[in-house]
């Protein structure tokens, strides 16, 4: 059967996700940027009105009653926006989009693990290219990989900085390729990138609803770009990506801008306390704008640390990772939560 598969797909390693407790297991899940927060309940009620009716047809194929309600959100026509399931789905639509195997995506180093493996998958070329002092975007750098599409998260993942618009738009001005701004984090954040698509023909915004919207386990994303853009990452995207009970979920969770607002709110707050009290702790953590901060460990010994709190029960994120290897990353919580974390590292520290 090996001699059936592609090569390059033999040869990789896949990405690897986050840790998931078993069925039933009572954990501290702070370790996959989950909202602690419930998704709203105008979601919950699309979610009970979908009939049998609409189970048994097809769903609109370009979830066009989402992109309408985004646009209303954002300011943007239906035609500046692509509906996707999850923003992994947007993603590996711009992949296909963008990229052939002649091609390079180039991305700043340490960021999230799928970019690398998308590049893969499509027999694409890589370029990995450090972060500058400070986490600033390392613009020389990218340039010279001679990329034809730059991914940049932003905040990062997994270390929750942000990279200013002014950097990104002076990327995207000397860049002769595509920029994808991966904002999946960035209703957490004090600015994010979404005028550069007016500005800049080159420049896509793709988000998700599952974090700051709360429906990770639902999967719906979108991206944001000029319509001539759009319509040809149309062109590469499964027939039916967004399903129905999605879409009316993901709807009505946009729509409820007050919910979604005051959820982010308490989410900024914790990651305030959860960051000073870190650093009560020895801790040195990195100014975070997302929902999770990436902390180092007093001592260095992170992958012990992450393997001590699991037998208390809690969860968080361990990178064997150059750079990376005496951090922790640690979603922020609810209040309760994030006060069991504390309590816990107490115990084990002291």
């Amino acid at each position: 059967m090996s001699d059936w598969v592609r090569p390059v797909v033999r040869a990789m390693s896949g990405y690897v996700p986050g840790e998931q407790p078993r069925a039933g297991e009572r954990v501290i899940k702070l370790n996959t940027n989950e909202n602690p927060y419930p998704p709203s309940p105008k979601v919950m009620e699309a979610i009970r009105d979908v009939g049998a009716d609409v189970l048994r047809k097809y769903p609109n194929p370009t979830a066009d009653a989402f992109r309408d309600a985004a646009g209303s959100v954002l300011g943007f026509g239906r035609d500046w926006i692509i509906a996707g399931n999850g923003s992994d789905d947007i993603l590996a639509i711009a992949t296909r989009t963008f990229l052939s195997s002649k091609d390079v995506l180039a991305y700043p180093d340490p960021t999230y693990s799928l970019y690398p493996v998308l590049a893969e998958i499509n027999e694409s070329g890589r370029a990995a290219v450090a972060w500058e002092d400070g986490f600033d975007l390392p613009v020389e750098g990218l340039l010279a990989a001679r990329p034809r599409a730059v991914f940049l998260a932003n905040p990062n993942a997994p270390t929750g900085t942000f990279v200013a618009p002014a950097r990104v738009a002076e990327l995207a001005r000397r860049l002769d390729g595509v920029v994808l701004v991966d904002e999946a984090y960035v209703d957490f954040a004090d600015e994010n990138c979404l005028e550069l698509v007016r500005e800049y023909p080159n420049v896509v915004v793709s988000r998700t609803l599952s974090k700051a919207y709360s429906l990770a386990g639902l999967r719906f994303g979108y991206a944001v770009a000029r319509p001539r853009v759009i319509e040809q990452m149309m062109k590469v995207k499964d027939s039916y990506n967004c399903d129905a009970v999605a879409t009316a979920a993901a709807t009505a969770a946009i729509l409820d801008q007050d919910w979604a607002r005051d959820n982010w709110a308490k989410v900024r707050s914790e990651r305030r306390r959860l960051t000073e009290e870190l650093g009560r702790l020895g801790f040195r953590v990195l100014p975070s704008q997302a929902n999770f901060v990436l902390a180092r460990v007093p001592g260095g010994a992170a992958g012990e640390l992450k393997d001590r709190l699991k037998a208390e029960g809690i969860l968080v994120r361990y990178f064997d990772k150059p750079g990376l290897s005496d951090k922790l990353r640690i979603t922020v919580g609810s209040p309760q939560e994030n006060e069991a974390l504390i309590r816990t590292l107490r115990n084990l520290l002291t």
